[in-house]
């Protein structure tokens, strides 16, 4: 399976470096942008990767690509600086960058913080996909059947849902039975499981 890693530096001679690096790992599909600003112009258009971003860039700069990706889930970010401290490290993580490595960079090092950037990936693609069937699941449940979820969420018994909802219990019996089918379980807690991943209630 190949994996995307986008360079994003305004040095020629760094975006060779990393280039030349990185290619010699076969999995690997490299693109290279000269500035943070080229980078952003493509994002839309862009396959989920890992992002290798220079701090210190004319235009946008590397704090200021990561602010923009930081909730899009196609991309892991790890930062590159010649000129790294604390603060700057402080500011890059809490932008969501996986991991903060200062130039010149240790080529083993700087593997393995790629590897683990491609895992996070894949565990967050694994989540949204998880998120993707559960929302598709719900989405099935007529408004009824979503109320009678939420009692049970609630840990409400069948008559106290029928109360609430001004029906008979048997009813309540019935559209239970009904969203058990839709969202294709056979017990309440994978139900609920289905329910908070798909977000239709809080967690708290």
């Amino acid at each position: 399976m190949t994996k995307t890693i986008y360079i994003v530096d305004d040095d020629d001679a760094v975006r060779a470096s990393l280039h030349s690096l990185l290619s010699l790992r076969s999995d690997l599909v490299i693109r290279a942008f000269r500035s943070g600003d080229i980078f952003l112009e493509s994002l839309p258009d862009l396959d989920p990767g890992v992002l290798l971003l220079d701090f210190h860039m004319p235009g946008s700069t590397g704090l200021d690509v990561l602010n923009s990706v930081a909730n899009d889930p196609r991309f892991v970010s790890i930062i590159l600086t010649g000129q790294g401290n604390v603060g700057l490290a402080v500011q890059a993580m809490k932008a969501g960058a996986l991991d903060f490595i200062e130039k010149p960079y240790e080529a083993e090092f700087l593997m393995t913080a790629i590897d683990l950037a491609f895992s996070r990936l894949e565990e967050g693609n694994e989540a949204a996909a998880r998120v993707n069937v559960a929302e598709t699941k719900i989405s099935r449940l007529s408004p009824r059947e979503k109320d009678v979820l939420k009692g049970l969420i609630e840990g409400r018994s069948n008559k106290i849902i029928a109360y609430e909802l001004d029906i008979s219990p048997r009813t309540v019996e019935i559209y239970r039975a009904n969203l058990m089918e839709k969202l294709e379980v056979r017990s309440l807690s994978e139900a609920l499981r289905i329910a908070f991943a798909a977000g239709l209630f809080p967690k708290n």
